[in-house]
């Protein structure tokens, strides 16, 4: 019997509305430079802005093979947050991402030992157990428990306490704060796809059509869009594996 835990993929919370340069240049689309920007600051705040414009960076080259040193760049920004802010909750957001994905290519007996999917979801947890409506974290545990239950069949993710239908609660939670992100009905309709496209057909349509109809005000969100739509055209054009493949090698 496999034990093992899952990897989460990415989902990335918007700046804010404020106008500092670093947020500026990543509505812009410029990651590189807001993560410069962000990080000369050195405050928490700016360290887990930086952590985030990083991981866009991973995002944006498309699929799941960004360098294991672009990972963990991201990953020393958002614990170089935490060192200033034990408690800082996009510090911890940040982190339980680049964790997420430093699993990503590890096998069933690597994550387990690394611990890597368990901190992530750990770290979500402890968001939600202060703020309950946070976005972001409903839409990270909802890909989470759907990847437990991918790597590790719905036995092995019971183990880690993961399920289908906490990734379905989360999700419709995520849905309720907020119906109109791109990247989490994107992310959410990838992991399904990659879990089982046959079995999942019509959730993962529907989702892909929410993201579609979603608001795309950076390119950030354009991105996860366009994704979406390739992921649409290939439900129609491609076999159950094609469409299980395309959906694990993309973030």
């Amino acid at each position: 019997m496999k034990r093992l835990v899952a990897l989460a993929l990415i989902t990335l919370s918007p700046a804010s509305a404020e106008t500092d340069p670093f947020q500026e240049a990543f509505l812009a689309g410029d990651f590189v430079e807001a993560r410069r920007l962000a990080e000369a600051e050195n405050t928490a705040d700016s360290l887990a802005f930086a952590a985030r414009s990083q991981l866009a960076t991973v995002v944006l080259s498309a699929t799941d093979r960004a360098s294991e040193t672009e990972i963990l760049e991201a990953e020393t920004l958002a614990r170089a947050a935490l060192s200033r802010d034990p408690d800082h909750i996009e510090g911890r957001l940040q982190l339980a991402i680049a964790l997420s994905l430093r699993a990503r290519p590890l096998s069933a007996r690597e994550v387990l030992r690394t611990g890597y999917g368990e901190m992530a979801r750990d770290l979500a947890m402890s968001i939600l157990s202060e703020d309950p409506d946070h976005l972001y974290s409903h839409s990270f545990l909802a890909v989470w428990h759907i990847e437990v239950v991918r790597r590790g069949g719905e036995l092995g993710a019971t183990m880690v306490g993961g399920s289908l239908r906490k990734a379905h609660e989360h999700y419709a939670e995520a849905r309720r704060l907020d119906d109109g992100s791109a990247a989490i009905h994107w992310q959410y309709a990838r992991a399904l796809a990659a879990l089982n496209p046959r079995r999942h057909r019509a959730e993962i349509h529907a989702a892909l059509e929410r993201a579609l109809a979603a608001r795309t005000e950076t390119p950030l969100e354009w991105v996860m869009q366009s994704r979406a739509q390739a992921l649409q055209t290939a439900l129609g054009e491609l076999s159950t594996r094609e469409i299980r493949q395309l959906a694990n090698a993309t973030l």
